[in-house]
């Protein structure tokens, strides 16, 4: 069955869009077409954006209270259609079932309740002397938001955007269209005012670049890869818009001497498969020492074992195929390269597994003996594909770990107290110690090319606001 997505919601109604250039979406899973969507133009954008536009002055307005409602009317309608959605994801970029129910749908409803929750207490004046500190919404936020966790990254832009009193256009990516088109049902029916919300789908170059030059719009966020991200910044230049940028990773897992190895290889390594490694701070650089090295490769080998590339629709399945052919093809590119370069193969390697010829499923695989230098340990595969690099002592580990364009997460596994020591050295926006998962409360963003700008909790919700000072106010 193929999805039509072909409306646009702009100032509170769909429209159709017969006259646009259309795009067929081909299911990663089948490669048989799964959504046909409209191609959005740079006038649909500044339809968008004047919508977006007239509504703020009114919604900037409202009280807390009333924006407290209209997050409670959104969750409660992406609870109700939580299936639909899951379903959605797992269509339209594969990622598998379960894991879209737990994950893709579970984040994105826990950006909307973290953003609830700041919004109910948030200070949005205080008192300084005489002046008064005022935190007012920003304006018209463009989200360009990605496919590889579509919910996710549309929710932790779109929740605190609402909860702050912006008003919002949203391009989602093309690639993840079902998701976004039903997200825009569910913000339809929680009855939010004329041109608070707006969605058009299109791609960057069309609708992206006109929504980064568009002088109406005061802030745009947007994810996607590192290149992407550098012309969205340019193009915004000259409006000196805010401009926050979540872009790519090369993230490094330290596994430290004292580390419980069976435990932290074992975890690395689902944690690189997991999304089909279609994450931006997925931890594909396993650092271990060089005497541990084929104890690691041997862990490695058991865990990979027990990750097997299936059809994303069957419930059992724990890894799906990666979103469309060419981002197959440019695994598949990087995975010639590290054998070209002189990386082992301890698992998988080139081409798709048996049995799976007809989606775009890439085995999933384990470099070792890689050095940093090498094209798989500096680029961003995107693909389920760890390499591991070994290391004489600390201070080298830290120095490798932090040899990258990238610095948006890192890994460090050891001692408690000897772990914390080391994760303080790493240059990046995030380190998870010893396992720990992601928290919802916590900024999440990158140094150097990883981005600027923060994302989650109350970092992600202060992004969405300006700050203006009352002098004399309490005089």
């Amino acid at each position: 069955m193929t999805i039509d997505c072909t409306r646009f919601f702009i100032n509170g109604a769909w429209h159709a869009m017969p006259d646009r250039a259309q795009r067929v979406h081909l299911s990663p899973a089948s490669g048989s077409p799964c959504a046909i969507l409209a191609m959005g133009t740079a006038e649909d954008a500044d339809q968008a954006v004047r919508a977006a536009h007239a509504a703020f002055p009114e919604y900037s307005q409202t009280s807390i209270p009333e924006r407290l409602a209209i997050l409670d009317r959104v969750i409660a309608g992406l609870r109700a259609r939580s299936e639909d959605l899951a379903q959605a994801v797992s269509c339209e970029m594969g990622a598998p079932i379960a894991f879209a129910r737990s994950a893709h749908v579970g984040s994105g409803l826990a950006h909307l309740l973290t953003a609830r929750r700041i919004l109910a207490d948030y200070p949005f004046e205080t008192a300084r002397g005489t002046t008064v500190i005022q935190r007012e919404a920003i304006g018209v936020c463009a989200l360009i938001t990605p496919w590889n966790w579509p919910l996710n990254q549309v929710m932790c832009k779109l929740a605190p955007a609402l909860a702050t009193g912006c008003s919002v256009v949203l391009k989602p990516s093309e690639l993840a269209p079902l998701s976004a088109d039903l997200l825009g049902q569910i913000m339809a029916e929680a009855g939010l005012p004329a041109g608070v919300f707006n969605l058009v789908h299109g791609e960057g170059p069309a609708v992206g670049a006109a929504l980064a030059t568009h002088p109406l719009v005061d802030m745009i966020s947007f994810t996607g890869s590192t290149r992407a991200g550098r012309a969205v910044a340019h193009a915004a230049a000259d409006t000196i818009k805010r401009v926050t940028l979540e872009l790519g990773g090369k993230s490094p897992n330290l596994l430290l001497e004292d580390a419980d190895f069976g435990r932290a290889v074992t975890v690395g390594v689902h944690s690189c498969f997991s999304n089909a490694g279609q994450s931006c701070n997925a931890p594909t650089r396993m650092l271990v020492p060089e005497t541990r090295l084929a104890e690691v490769m041997a862990l490695a080998q058991q865990a990979a074992a027990r990750v097997q590339p299936g059809d994303p629709a069957l419930e059992g399945t724990r890894l799906g195929p990666v979103v469309s052919e060419a981002q197959f093809a440019r695994v598949q590119d990087l995975i010639q390269a590290g054998i070209n370069e002189g990386a082992s193969l301890v698992w998988g390697g080139p081409g798709k597994p048996a049995g799976l010829e007809a989606g775009n499923y890439v085995r999933p695989t384990i470099f070792a003996n890689v050095h940093n230098t090498m094209r798989i340990a500096r680029e961003e595969i995107f693909g389920p594909v760890l390499c591991i690099l070994s290391y004489r002592n600390e201070d080298e580990a830290v120095a490798i770990a932090n040899d990258s364009d990238y610095g948006l997460s890192g890994q460090v596994w050891g001692e408690g107290e000897h772990a914390r020591r080391v994760a303080r050295r790493l240059r990046t926006g995030m380190v998870h110690i010893n396992g720990a998962g992601m928290d919802f409360n916590a900024p999440f963003g990158g140094y150097r090319q990883s981005g600027n700008g923060r994302e989650w909790g109350l970092e992600g919700f202060e992004d969405y606001l300006e700050t203006k000072a009352l002098l004399g106010d309490l005089a």
